[in-house]
């Protein structure tokens, strides 16, 4: 941010998310540095707006108001219910993503992405052996029929993901060590979807007791 005077930071959902968020709010933070930061999110649940299924919503819970960050630096994801609605949204979020991109990219330059990952090594939601995870040339993919509820979803491609400059997974529980193991040791495998993503400078896998049990 020294450099360009504005970060760019990807939320994460679900229970490591709102984590996230709660503790940040209950932090001192700097007002002068966080009215440059905009915040994102690498996946939402196509529902309406202020649902409690959505992953914004979970933030605002949490107290991501709280933060000094001005509301125009919040970008959530579109919301919405039906499928038909669902490209149409997937463009949307597309453009806004390109509208604070640098001349010529898809995306922000993410400083960092903080993802969470599922037992079944699934990241944002890019689930396993699913044609979403090979998409190169969009910056979002609207997700029909996600093996994890709710059936309607929009993601953060791989390639707007491994665009970000720190890609940060933050993983607990020991349901997810045997997919910690087996994502660490590879690359690119389509049933391994967190084996795909990694930063331009740093990738960071930041896991608790439980889920690093297998690491060695």
């Amino acid at each position: 941010m020294a450099l360009r005077d504005v970060a760019h930071l990807v939320l994460t959902g679900g229970s490591m998310g709102t984590r996230t968020v709660a503790a940040l709010a209950a932090a001192e933070l700097s007002t002068s540095t966080w009215s440059k930061v905009h915040v994102w999110w690498g996946d939402e649940r196509f529902v309406p707006e202020s649902h409690p299924d959505r992953n914004d919503q979970h933030a605002r819970d949490a107290g991501l108001d709280a933060l000094p960050v001005p509301g125009a630096n919040i970008h959530p994801a579109p919301a919405g219910s039906t499928e038909e609605e669902l490209p149409a949204a997937a463009a949307t979020w597309a453009r806004e993503l390109a509208m604070h991109a640098p001349e010529g990219e898809q995306t922000p330059r993410f400083d960092v992405v903080l993802l969470g990952m599922g037992p079944d090594a699934h990241v944002a939601s890019l689930f396993p052996d699913r044609a979403e995870l090979t998409v190169t040339d969009q910056s979002t993919v609207a997700v029909t029929d996600s093996p994890k509820p709710p059936a309607l979803r929009l993601s953060l491609t791989v390639s707007a993901l491994c665009a970000a400059e720190r890609v940060w997974l933050v993983v607990a529980g020991e349901d997810k060590a045997e997919a910690v193991v087996a994502a660490r040791a590879a690359q690119d495998d389509p049933a391994l979807p967190a084996s795909w993503v990694h930063g331009t400078r740093q990738t960071i896998w930041w896991l608790d007791e439980a889920a690093a049990q297998g690491v060695t």
